[in-house]
C-alpha cells in the first residue's frame, strides 16, 4: 500500500482518510491540518519523512504564477525543503495541467458557455485555469487584489495580472502566508463582503477558503467552480442557492480532496521528485486514471 499525505495550514476539522485503488495501486490518502500553526507543520512534515510515498503541502503555495514567471513564497519554500527523502508539492503542477483540461471540457459540453459572467477569486493561485477560462472567451474579474489584499479593485485582464504581480509578488512572497491567505480557524469564519461581485458573476471559481470566507447570505443561480469542498459545503452552498457545484479533482468518499493531494498520488505514481515530474508526465496519468470533474447539481 503507498501512502500520501497533506499536511495543510488550514482547519483540523476538514482532516479526513480515504483508501482507494488507483491503476491496480492501493493508495490510503490522508489530510492534516495543523490549524494554522506553522511550527506544527515542520515538526509533522520532519515525522513524515522518509516514511511515506509523497506530501501534498495544502493551506499554501510555493509558488505564485503570473504569465511566463513564478514567484516564490518563502514560508512554502521553508515547509518545501523540509522534507529530504520523500517527494513533495504544492498542486501547482495539477492547476496546470488538470484544470486547464477541466476548464476546456466544461466549455467543450456546454455547462460553461462563451460569454459567461466569472469571477475567479485568484488568477495567480489558479493561473492554467485563468488562461483556459479567457481562451474560452468567458468575461472574467480576477479577485487578486480583492480577495488576498483587500482592494475592491476588479481586475479584468491576464495582462494587468502579470504586469501587477511582477510588481508586488516578489515583496508579497516574503511575507507570512498566513497575512494573503486564510489559515486555521480563519478557514471557519465569515465575513460576508464583496458582494456586488459575487452577484455579478454567474460562475464563482478558484480557492474554495477564498470563496467561502466573504460569502453572501443568498447566491441564487450560481455555478461554484472549485475543489477541497466537504459535504458540509455542499450543503452550505446548497442553503444558500447555488445552482450547481463542479469541483476539478474527483470525489472520493464524499469528499473532493485539493489539487496537492492528487498531485502527491501522481508523484507515488511516477516515482518521481516534484521537480523531475512534467506536464506530459501528469497528462498521460490523468488519462490512464480517467480522472474526471465532479459535476453536482444542488438546486
Amino acid at each position: 500500500m503507498k501512502r500520501v499525505v497533506s499536511v495543510s495550514l488550514g482547519s483540523s476539522k476538514r482532516d479526513h482518510t480515504v483508501t482507494v485503488e488507483i491503476l491496480g495501486e492501493t493508495f490510503e490518502i490522508s489530510r492534516c491540518g495543523v490549524d494554522g500553526d506553522f511550527e506544527k507543520a515542520l515538526t509533522l512534515l520532519r515525522e513524515l519523512d522518509g516514511k511515506v510515498d509523497a506530501v501534498g503541502l495544502g493551506g499554501i503555495d510555493v509558488y505564485l504564477v503570473a504569465g511566463s514567471r513564478r514567484y516564490p513564497v518563502k514560508d512554502g519554500l521553508k515547509l518545501l525543503r523540509t522534507l529530504r527523502a520523500t517527494p513533495v508539492c504544492d498542486g501547482s503542477g495539477l492547476k496546470n495541467t488538470l484544470e486547464r483540461q477541466v476548464i476546456q471540457r466544461l466549455f467543450r459540453e456546454g455547462v460553461l458557455r462563451r460569454g459567461q459572467r466569472v469571477l475567479l477569486v485568484s488568477a495567480v493561485d489558479r493561473f492554467g485555469m485563468a488562461e483556459a477560462l479567457i481562451e474560452n472567451r468567458a468575461e472574467v474579474v480576477f479577485g487578486d487584489l480583492i480577495f488576498a489584499l483587500g482592494i475592491p479593485v476588479p481586475l479584468r485582464s491576464l495582462t494587468t495580472v502579470a504586469f501587477l504581480a511582477a510588481l508586488v509578488l516578489p515583496v508579497l512572497g516574503r511575507l507570512p502566508f498566513k497575512i494573503l491567505y486564510p489559515t486555521g480557524k480563519k478557514q471557519e469564519k465569515e465575513k460576508p463582503k464583496y458582494g456586488r461581485y459575487y452577484e455579478w458573476a454567474e460562475v464563482i471559481a478558484g480557492d474554495f477558503h477564498f470563496i467561502k470566507r466573504h460569502l453572501p447570505a443568498a447566491i441564487p443561480g450560481k455555478i461554484i467552480l472549485t475543489n477541497t469542498t466537504t459535504k458540509q459545503d455542499e450543503a452550505l452552498l446548497k442553503e444558500r442557492g447555488a445552482r450547481m457545484l463542479i469541483t476539478t479533482t474527483p470525489e472520493l468518499a464524499g469528499r473532493s480532496f485539493g489539487t496537492n493531494v492528487m498531485e502527491a498520488v501522481f508523484l507515488a505514481l511516477l516515482g518521481k521528485k516534484w521537480g523531475e515530474a512534467t506536464s506530459q508526465d501528469y497528462l498521460e496519468l490523468i488519462e490512464k486514471v480517467g480522472f474526471e470533474p465532479s459535476v453536482r447539481v444542488l438546486n
